[in-house]
């Protein structure tokens, strides 16, 4: 990977639940073994929390409608990560999610900010999805033998990514949110700040999360009831069908100009 004359040691925030020390303890695992030390944040508990704690910081409704308890949890969690990376001197921090599981490259990238081109205020380091979803991206660079493209096309998921100083006092600046925090972070057709952030995506990813590879998510449960089948479940995804309908154009224009649609997968 390059090096840059102003690399620094990178600090990595795992969020993680009180009650799920078993995560904790497989996290640290991980850790070790690629000679990282995750640097823990409590996460915001939606089984605990009073509402009022939850709902002061979000908007009644948004372009996907309700967000759920454990999302809106999950956003003020990572949002209390950013605040401890704010406190201190680092100009990039990582952040991780406790069911993530990474590659063995993922201690090199998370060891400095050396490999991190100037501007690039967020990266995305995770595959979400489904094996061989593709995403949009331009301006390829090469990372060693990594590659990392400016995201042009929804690929959420937020178990992990890097922020600079700039994207997370940006993030912070918000009063009130619409989105859970991985749209708000990785989806142009419905998120505000996705054209301030400019997020990149390395690839392969160095990380997948455990829903995809094993256990479900702690904030699923919280989800069930937004997803039974009734009007209030069509209306909302022929709202997100609309929403991607809306950013064909823009994407046919990208093309256009050399941008193109990448397989995603995750790194051995």
């Amino acid at each position: 990977m390059g090096k840059n004359a102003n690399a620094s040691v990178m600090q990595t925030y795992l969020i993680n639940l009180g009650r799920r020390p078993d995560r904790l303890a497989a996290m640290t695992a991980q850790g070790a073994a690629l000679g990282l030390v995750l640097d823990r944040v409590e996460a915001c508990d939606a089984a605990a929390a009073p509402p009022q704690t939850l709902d002061r910081w979000f908007a009644q409704g948004g372009p996907l409608g309700e967000i759920p308890r454990g999302d809106k949890a999950c956003l003020l969690s990572h949002r209390a990560a950013w605040e401890l990376f704010l406190a201190g001197p680092d100009a990039h921090a990582a952040f991780l999610e406790d069911d993530v599981v990474l590659s063995r490259a993922a201690g090199a990238f998370l060891a400095n900010d050396a490999w991190i081109p100037d501007g690039a205020a967020m990266v995305k380091l995770e595959h979400y999805g489904p094996p061989g979803q593709r995403v949009l991206l331009t301006d390829m660079k090469s990372v060693g033998n990594f590659q990392m493209g400016r995201m042009l096309s929804r690929h959420t998921g937020a178990a992990a990514y890097i922020l600079n100083r700039a994207a997370a006092r940006l993030l912070l600046d918000q009063t009130s949110f619409d989105l859970p925090v991985d749209h708000l972070l990785f989806n142009p057709n419905n998120s505000s700040l996705f054209e301030s952030l400019s997020p990149w995506q390395l690839l392969p990813a160095i990380a997948r999360q455990e829903q995809f590879v094993g256990a479900k998510s702690d904030i699923e449960g919280t989800r069930k009831g937004l997803r039974t089948f009734g009007l209030a479940y069509v209306k909302r995804e022929l709202v997100r069908f609309l929403y991607d309908l809306r950013l064909i154009p823009r994407q046919i224009v990208a093309l256009l100009g050399g941008a193109r649609f990448v397989a995603m997968k995750t790194a051995g």
